[in-house]
C-alpha cells in the first residue's frame, strides 16, 4: 500500500506513486546521458561531496543567528519570504518559530559537517555507500521538506527544494563510472 503522505506528494507534483516525488528530480538528472567524464569519476564524486555538504550546511548558522531576532533574523526572514514567494509576510517574532530556527540551524550545520566529513576515509574506503547514504538522506529531506511545505501553505518552496536537490545532488545522482569499487562493503 501507499504511505498516505508520500501519495499527497507524489500528486502535488504529478509524479506516478509510489514515492516517485522524491526522485523526480534525479531521474531527471539521470535523463543527461553521462559518457565516463571527470564529472562521474570517483575523484570528482569525492570533490562534489564539499559542494553538497556546503548546500546543505550553508543555512544552518543563518537559522541559529535568527534566533536572537531585530538585523540577525534579516536573512533568514528575507530567504523564507523567498521561498514561500510572500514578500513582508514571515516573521520570526514568536518564541517557539525562533526555537525552531535554533534546531533547524543546529540540524543543517551539523548534516553539512557529516558530509563534509563522509568526503574523507570514508569515501575511500566505500564511495558507493557514502554516495547513497548522501543522495538517500537529500531525497528523504526532500520529501518530507516539500511535503510539509505544502501542507503548510507554501508550495511554491517544492521549486526552491527541486532546484536544491539538484545542486546538491548534481553528479552523485550517478554512481562514479571508474569502477573498482570495494563491493564487500558497497
Amino acid at each position: 500500500g501507499s504511505v498516505p503522505w508520500l501519495a499527497a506528494c507524489d500528486r502535488l507534483l504529478g509524479c506516478e506513486p509510489p514515492c516517485d516525488c522524491a526522485f523526480a528530480a534525479v531521474r531527471a538528472a539521470q535523463s543527461v546521458s553521462f559518457k565516463a567524464t571527470t564529472m562521474n569519476t570517483r575523484a570528482f564524486h569525492k570533490k562534489y561531496l564539499k559542494v553538497s555538504a556546503v548546500v546543505v550546511g550553508s543555512f544552518g548558522p543563518l537559522f541559529t543567528l535568527a534566533t536572537l531576532g531585530g538585523a540577525a533574523a534579516e536573512p533568514i526572514r528575507l530567504s523564507l519570504d523567498l521561498l514561500a514567494l510572500s514578500p513582508g509576510s514571515q516573521t520570526l517574532a514568536a518564541p517557539t518559530t525562533r526555537f525552531v530556527s535554533a534546531l533547524t540551524g543546529g540540524f543543517l550545520a551539523g548534516w553539512g559537517v557529516t558530509i563534509w566529513l563522509l568526503s574523507g576515509a570514508a569515501y575511500d574506503a566505500a564511495p558507493e555507500t557514502v554516495r547513497r547514504a548522501v543522495v538517500g538522506g537529500l531525497c528523504t529531506w526532500f520529501i518530507l521538506d516539500s511535503t510539509g511545505s505544502a501542507m503548510s501553505g507554501h508550495a511554491a518552496n517544492v521549486a526552491w527544494n527541486v532546484l536544491v536537490l539538484a545542486l546538491a545532488v548534481g553528479p552523485l545522482c550517478m554512481p562514479a563510472v571508474d569502477g573498482g569499487e570495494k563491493r564487500a562493503r558497497d
